[in-house]
């Protein structure tokens, strides 16, 4: 019997396949049309899809050829209500190289709620974060 957090858990299993595989077109799938992304990189805001897609774009393209990015989920919470969940967790990215060395990593938080549309679990907003340093004003990438 299937719970009321699974769906949202696969639509996490999705992204971590999705950046693995950079998968542009997988990842957008992800997400509404209309999404409203805060990301922990560079600018404030992405609004609209395209724009998270293009960003997305961006992100696959940077990485070399032989390197891939392993997503791993921690402590993560959900909540379902009717058509609308929230899901959050501690995300790390490793970018490892063709035969799994480590090459870099960093952790992240992730908050992201998701809406139930056409039968289809799609996430309309997303906020990652890392804590600031007080003392430095440093953002801390490692947990």
């Amino acid at each position: 019997m299937m719970t009321a957090e699974q769906p949202i858990l696969q639509v996490l299993d999705r992204y971590r396949c999705a950046v693995t595989a950079k998968d542009v077109d997988a990842f957008a799938a992800l997400y509404d049309d209309e999404v409203l992304v805060f990301d922990l990189w560079g600018r404030w805001c992405h609004r609209g899809l395209a724009d998270w897609r293009a960003t997305a774009a961006e992100w696959f393209g940077s990485l070399a050829d032989d390197e891939r990015v392993l997503v791993e989920f921690s402590d993560t919470h959900v909540a379902v209500a009717h058509d609308l969940a929230i899901a959050h967790a501690f995300v790390t990215y490793r970018a490892v190289s063709a035969n799994g060395t480590d090459r870099r990593s960093l952790d992240n938080r992730m908050s992201a709620t998701l809406r139930l549309k056409s039968g289809r679990w799609k996430i309309v907003h997303e906020h990652t974060s890392a804590p600031v340093d007080a003392a430095s004003s440093k953002v801390q990438l490692k947990r």
